[in-house]
């Protein structure tokens, strides 16, 4: 018996944020998102555009790029202070998993570690939630879609999972104009992430045809429009597309995800990585580790439909490895983890980390804790 799980209403494309707005009023919310995103007048452009909606807006800007467990403990006591009935997270998956999370903090005791993936802790998530909102002004982590957040705790310093049906948000906004201002740098890293998800959730070992068939297309997306994405930040439609395939991403992943993600989680922990930039410096080493051990006809089949995208996108080369790199270095990703302040003193406790990571469980194939640190050597 299997449980298939799919995602919550999606409004896309130009003029979500206004269907959005018929959908709103009379309701106090909590704008979760980051200072970054204030300072860029992008949280004035988002209540401009609803500002008519008959709903009223407090502004918590407190969260961090990678954020942590006091981004949540501040969020859930401002939600009280204020009154608040509701939220809306504006901004990347830092501000949406954030958001996820106080959703449920504001109504259950500490400490916020028992509701961990780590400790079954969804089950402890009980009681009827607050709506919420997710408008994303990237297109990468597709947490607007998506069940699970992750938070960095204080106690062990490593990012945590907190995944639970009634994590998903009440309404996914995918609004390209709100992504028009991202950085090419921050456009090429959150599309990689979101590529990432697509690529490492067909992998997964796990049986869930639809997620496999959402995963394709998502990868067929990215590599159709992320490039005019990064070119051209006012090209809607290519930053409509990259949405898309970030959001099936989030609903394919439900499935898994693999070794690229643990290798990266502790970058981003550790060392305050962008989560889709460790992603990039990650995943053509890990796929050149696959691709060199004794894989099974069906696993072999499995990279090669991946081969047949990038081909039928005009991209070819030696390895699924070799694609990946050559298409990343054309985004503008600068490999090598010492251009990235990493050095070789911290792989050990890195590959530690990235052992501990639980997302490996769903790799490819088994990977060891030397397995890890062999990738990260070979990526420094």
């Amino acid at each position: 018996m299997n449980q298939f799980s799919f995602p919550t209403t999606i409004l896309h494309g130009e003029g979500a944020l206004a269907e959005l707005a018929n959908r709103i009023a009379e309701k106090k919310l909590m704008l979760v998102t980051d200072p970054g995103l204030v300072k860029a007048g992008v949280v004035e452009q988002a209540l401009a555009g609803l500002a008519d909606c008959g709903a009223a807006f407090e502004v918590f800007d407190g969260v961090h790029p990678n954020p942590i467990e006091a981004d949540v403990e501040a969020g859930a006591a401002f939600y009280i202070e204020h009154d608040c009935d509701g939220l809306l997270a504006l901004g990347g998956g830092s501000a949406m998993d954030v958001a996820k999370v106080i959703r449920f903090f504001a109504s259950h005791p500490a400490p916020l570690a028992q509701y961990s993936i780590l400790d079954n802790g969804g089950a402890k998530i009980t009681g009827a939630l607050p709506p919420f909102y997710a408008v994303p002004t990237t297109a990468g982590t597709g947490s607007e879609v998506g069940r699970g957040a992750v938070i960095t705790l204080r106690d062990t310093g490593r990012k945590t999972l907190f995944v639970a049906p009634p994590l998903m948000p009440t309404i996914a906004v995918l609004e390209p104009v709100l992504t028009a201002g991202l950085p090419p740098h921050l456009t090429a890293a959150t599309g990689i992430d979101a590529f990432t998800h697509c690529l490492e959730s067909y992998f997964a070992p796990v049986y869930h045809p639809m997620a496999d068939g959402v995963a394709l297309e998502g990868i067929r997306l990215c590599l159709a429009h992320l490039n005019a994405a990064v070119t051209d930040g006012q090209d809607l439609a290519s930053r409509a597309q990259m949405q898309m395939a970030a959001s099936m991403g989030a609903v394919a992943f439900q499935k898994d995800l693999g070794m690229v993600h643990s290798l990266a989680h502790p970058l981003s922990a550790r060392h305050g990585t962008h989560h889709g930039l460790a992603n990039a410096l990650m995943l053509p080493n890990s796929m050149a580790f696959i691709e060199a051990t004794d894989l099974t006809a069906a696993q072999l089949q499995r990279i090669q439909t991946i081969r047949t995208l990038f081909a039928e996108a005009g991209r070819s080369g030696d390895s699924l490895a070799d694609e990946t790199r050559t298409w990343f270095e054309e985004l503008g990703i600068q490999f090598g983890l010492k251009n990235h302040g990493i050095t070789a003193d911290d792989l050990g406790p890195l590959a530690d980390e990235a052992f501990a990571d639980p997302c490996h469980a769903t790799n490819l194939i088994p990977v060891t804790r030397d397995d890890l640190a062999t990738v990260y050597r070979s990526a420094l």
